[in-house]
């Protein structure tokens, strides 16, 4: 089997949806055999390049016949990071979106990280940051969704909550457990503390 044939065997193996990083396949192939095989591999139209060494094997919509299915950028960043082996945590702006806060997308989605600062061109304009910070609360939650709340909360500042957003996150607060919630609770700063405690 050529060096081709077992990094294409590789990723059809691996199944639709997987996220993949060139230096997966230099354990078995020469970095000349995998640049020219991710190449291949995309001019076939087998794989997907989402960025400067990211790349996709796409999941696809046959039901209704949307084509392919691109992975979502928190997806991408939570990819790099489980293979930087960094934690990462949402910025405020990047919260608000998330929970349905805001309908803005910011154009450079950015993350909080305790690993190395970069920055993902990921296309069209658009990009990924890894900021780094040294709060190493922000990375401690048991719960993203509270982890989420937080940074939102923390973004939008104490008082000028409006009662729209109450609402939004009183209904993300439901469906989170009641240890994950109390644990949780105390990483967050006072004014935030008192905040969940009146709209949980």
């Amino acid at each position: 089997m050529s060096g081709y044939e077992h990094i294409r065997t590789t990723i059809e193996e691996a199944g639709r949806g997987r996220i993949f990083f060139p230096d997966d396949f230099a354990a078995t192939e020469s970095s000349d055999t995998v640049r020219s095989a991710l190449v291949r591999l995309c001019d076939d139209k087998v794989i997907i390049r989402l960025a400067h060494g990211i790349y996709y094997y796409p999941l696809i919509d046959r039901k209704w016949g949307m084509g392919v299915i691109y992975p979502s950028i928190d997806d991408i960043a939570r990819t790099i990071a489980s293979k930087e082996r960094c934690r990462i945590a949402p910025t405020g702006s990047t919260a608000l979106n998330a929970l349905g806060m805001t309908t803005q997308m910011p154009a450079n989605v950015v993350y909080y990280t305790d690993g190395s600062p970069r920055h993902i061109g990921i296309g069209n304009g658009r990009g990924l940051l890894f900021k780094r910070s040294t709060d190493m609360k922000r990375f401690s939650y048991q719960n993203e969704k509270m982890q989420l709340i937080v940074a939102a909360l923390r973004e939008i500042g104490n008082g000028k909550i409006s009662e729209v957003d109450k609402k939004i996150i009183v209904g993300h607060l439901k469906v989170i457990e009641e240890g994950d919630y109390l644990h949780d609770l105390t990483l967050a700063p006072a004014w935030v503390q008192k905040q969940l405690k009146e709209l949980r």
